[in-house]
């Protein structure tokens, strides 16, 4: 989920007095002092760092201590934490199991579970920088589509397929479904569609194509995709705000106040470092604004719940800010429970769900390749090269695959917001996000600690949907920044790709029985591709991007494809993206030489000129 601003990438490389000094100093085996000192924050970690080249306390291949790991890792996890539960929660309507807990906190497990795998598969193998994988939002629009098909639209609570629900056995006597099969059947299409579509992923990583697929897409392609995926999502927005929205409007003002208004306050912490305890400055606020903001409002419904402030029944206005609504999602749900392969049978495959969830794999790389240079960047790295990119796709395409195999209901992607992070602590060593893909592991295992998020009111949930979808539509208008605005050639792309992602899904959507070509298979390929947002965007951008004359420069082409690498500061060398223990292997055996995913890869020209 890509929803940090590059305002907040750039306050990591400036604000040195951000430094925190309880991370610095590597580890030790004396035993502290119990003696307790008022530390500057920053002038001891600046002198450091000094002979690095940099201002980080822990560069990319540093190794903190273990202890500290364990925190930072944590404190990535909670980062993440907003972005990967929302995915369950948002699917949790159009997958019929929005009063199903015990399912939802499945869900929840198995998601932290494979973000978990994903993560430690990326730093370790992939692209080797420290980026956490997790859930992606360009995923839900596709997802949205596919599930709001005839076909799969939940039957009426009265309907002889829900009355079945109550049934002890697997299927009832006239063969109709149960309430386990009518959301594990919808699962298994957008498992299918996922793993299928997470093909070209692989394919993009493996061969090569990356780099020459990045000369055609640019910024006004890039933008309207990630801005309709934002913009796309205002309707859950609004449905879980409108159970209440004080609420709601809490939990906003909350998030607000944490993440800008008090974001340049600094809280005194205690730390050990060099054998003393000491005093230092941490930016709390700004880093758990999110968790703050939400904790916040969720507090607030417990209190309106425990004084039975909020109305009791139902079906009156302000009912869903209860907090004990949802309580038998914890005492029923088991202690453990591990995810496993093909947990909710085996997945569907249909032409129509592959060519919609294509638009959100594509709009998934693109973001990624992004992140890529960024955190290069802020955690002490060269540039990542041509390989090391290629790989990091390739990776993040198994991690789509592993999602479908467990049955995520998404996919993975790089998390922006976490690289943010490495700018704020000075901490960008890839063993803290290891650490962190260990806890996601092991957290998910507990099933009562996901069923614990189920007892988030829905208002609570819309207020943080607000300020989490307006900022990835905002993300995607900031890759304008690099085109010419003046330009009425971008003007017209921009404008009429965003518009016409707005209105052709909602007039589809108005007109279900329009399209009607005779062939079942090919009215649901154009219903799901016309009625997903970002496709639309996507794909008028593109094309009138690279059909309308205009020079790289008016595009953004430029600007775009080389901000990254011109930022960057290194403190490694090129050989922090080789893949460990394959080195002497690689460079052994020429064949390797041809492959575009491994360090060892040479390009044809430099084939040629030996």
């Amino acid at each position: 989920m890509h929803d940090t601003t590059e305002e907040m990438i750039e306050l990591g490389l400036k604000k040195q007095e951000a430094v925190n000094p309880a991370f610095g100093g590597k580890d030790s085996d004396e035993q502290p002092q119990l003696t307790l000192e008022i530390a500057e924050p920053h002038t001891e970690a600046l002198e450091e760092t000094a002979d690095k080249g940099a201002d980080l306390v822990y560069a990319l291949n540093d190794r903190p201590p273990w202890y500290l790991c364990i925190l930072l890792g944590f404190q990535h996890y909670i980062l993440a934490f907003g972005g990967i539960i929302a995915i369950p929660l948002i699917l949790a309507e159009p997958l019929c199991i929005k009063d199903n807990n015990t399912a939802k906190s499945q869900l929840i497990s198995t998601i932290f579970f494979v973000s978990g795998i994903c993560t430690l598969l990326q730093a370790v193998v992939g692209i080797r920088l420290p980026i956490l994988q997790g859930g992606t939002f360009s995923f839900i629009t596709p997802t949205l589509a596919i599930l709001a098909l005839p076909k799969w639209q939940c039957p009426a609570p009265n309907s002889p397929v829900m009355l079945s629900m109550q049934l002890q056995n697997g299927t009832s006597s006239l063969g109709q479904e149960t309430s386990d099969e009518i959301w594990m059947s919808r699962m298994r299409e957008i498992q299918g569609a996922i793993l299928v579509s997470s093909l070209i992923q692989l394919l993009l990583g493996f061969s090569g194509l990356v780099g020459f697929v990045l000369k055609y897409i640019g910024p006004l392609a890039i933008a309207p995709t990630i801005n309709l995926i934002g913009l796309s999502l205002f309707i859950e927005a609004g449905k879980k705000s409108g159970g209440h929205w004080g609420i709601a409007a809490l939990t906003v003002c909350l998030i607000l106040l944490f993440s800008q208004y008090l974001s340049k306050v600094d809280v005194p912490m205690i730390a050990y470092k060099d054998k003393k305890w000491k005093v230092f400055q941490y930016p709390l606020f700004k880093l758990f604004s999110a968790l703050f903001g939400m904790c916040g409002g969720w507090l607030a419904c417990f209190l309106l719940t425990f004084f039975d402030v909020l109305p009791s029944k139902s079906d009156e206005y302000g009912f869903s800010a209860r907090t004990d609504i949802s309580l038998d999602a914890v005492t029923n749900s088991p202690w453990f429970h591990v995810p496993y392969p093909g947990q909710w049978g085996m997945p569907t495959v249909s032409l129509s769900s592959v060519l919609g969830m294509i638009a959100g794999v594509l709009a998934s790389t693109m973001e990624s390749i992004g992140d890529y240079y960024a955190c290069a960047r802020l955690s002490g790295a060269p540039p990542p090269p041509t390989h090391a990119i290629n790989r990091g796709i390739a990776v993040e395409g198994i991690g789509c695959i592993l999602a479908a195999l467990w049955g995520t209901g998404n996919g993975t992607t790089s998390y922006s917001q976490n690289i943010a992070a490495l700018g704020i602590t000075k901490v960008g060593s890839r063993v803290v996000l290891q650490t962190t893909g260990i806890l996601m592991i092991v957290l998910g295992i507990f099933g009562k600690f996901g069923a614990v998020f189920i007892t988030i009111p829905d208002p609570v949930i819309g207020g943080m949907f607000l300020v989490m979808f307006g900022m990835i539509a905002a993300v995607g208008i900031s890759n304008l920044q690099y085109v010419d605005l003046n330009s009425s050639r971008n003007l017209l792309i921009l404008g009429f790709s965003t518009f016409s992602g707005l209105v052709l899904p909602t007039w589809f959507h108005s007109n279900p029985g329009i399209v009607d070509t005779g062939i079942k298979e090919l009215d649901q390929v154009i219903i799901v591709l016309f009625t997903t947002h970002m496709f639309i965007g996507g794909f008028f951008g593109f094309i009138l991007d690279n059909t309308i004359p205009g020079t790289d420069k008016e595009r953004g082409l430029k600007n775009w494809q080389s901000m990254e690498q011109n930022k960057s500061k290194s403190v490694c060398d090129q050989s922090c993206y080789d893949i460990p223990f394959c080195s002497s292997v690689l460079n052994r055996f020429r064949c390797f030489q041809y492959m575009p995913f491994l360090p060892s890869y040479k390009t044809f020209q430099e084939r040629t000129a030996k």
